[in-house]
């Protein structure tokens, strides 16, 4: 090899190692750590005599048992509690430390157990009567018990009317109307729950509708002397409704 050569081979290693020299040099610069300097003039001047000021241990505080007690410095917290293997509870707290609250007010009504809503006065307990079939107008059976609606007089099948002179089968009408109002609808009647059987006379409703009140104020029934229905009776009777009126007009029916 030249000797030209040889000095460039030469001078190029030397400049490499003086890089890596120099850089190396820069990185322990960076992973070393700073250390503040302290000044012994900003130490407090009771110190003991025997305190290393180049020492790394922290300072802990001082004070006096009055202060602990005082609330001054905060007591060291207790241990947790060790309950069962590998479990641990919280350090148990001081008798008379917990105090009990009183429950608060309800936000509205809507919590409250209000008491139950009165009964409308057009309400009445009694027995549930399916499938009632009107014998007459005024008379129902169902489930083997015969009931006459209490407060009308009823209208048997064979009973006539005679309105402007001319006499008609009111009876046979009447309850055909009587079972058109049932359509099979069942009836509460206030008789004894446990009655399976017999005649009764009770007064019924199918919902909220009055049964007697219905037969009456449609003319399909006459009111009893003195009771529930007189009024009503009379109304029908002075509007000509019902049994009060003329013959249902047959002309257009078949036979």
């Amino acid at each position: 090899m030249k000797p030209a050569a040889l000095a460039f081979a030469a001078l190029g290693f030397g400049l490499a190692v003086a890089i890596v020299s120099a850089g190396g040099q820069r990185l322990a610069a960076l992973e070393a750590p700073s250390v503040d300097v302290i000044d012994e003039s900003d130490l407090p001047a009771d110190l003991p005599e025997d305190f290393d000021v180049g020492s790394t241990a922290a300072v802990e505080p001082t004070g006096t048992a009055s202060d602990a007690a005082n609330g001054a410095l905060d007591p060291a917290p207790e241990p947790a509690r060790p309950v069962a293997q590998g479990e641990f509870a919280p350090p148990a707290s001081e008798a008379g430390g917990l105090t009990r609250e009183a429950p608060r007010a309800p936000l509205s009504e809507l919590s409250l157990a209000l008491p139950p809503k009165p009964k409308m006065n057009d309400e009445w307990d009694g027995a549930t009567l399916f499938r009632p079939v009107a014998s007459a107008a005024g008379r129902i059976e169902a489930m083997g018990l015969g009931v006459t609606i209490a407060g009308v007089v009823p209208l048997e099948e064979g009973a006539s009317c005679t309105a402007d002179g001319q006499e008609w089968n009111c009876g046979a009408r009447a309850r055909t109307a009587f079972r058109g109002f049932l359509r099979g609808r069942a009836v509460v009647c206030d008789v004894p729950p446990e009655k399976t059987g017999g005649e009764a006379v009770a007064k019924c409703r199918i919902g909220k509708m009055d049964v007697g009140e219905w037969l009456v104020a449609n003319g399909w029934a006459r009111a009893e002397a003195g009771g529930l229905y007189e009024d009503a009776g009379r109304k029908a009777e002075a509007d000509k409704k019902g049994i009060f009126g003329p013959p249902p007009d047959t002309a257009g029916s078949t036979d």
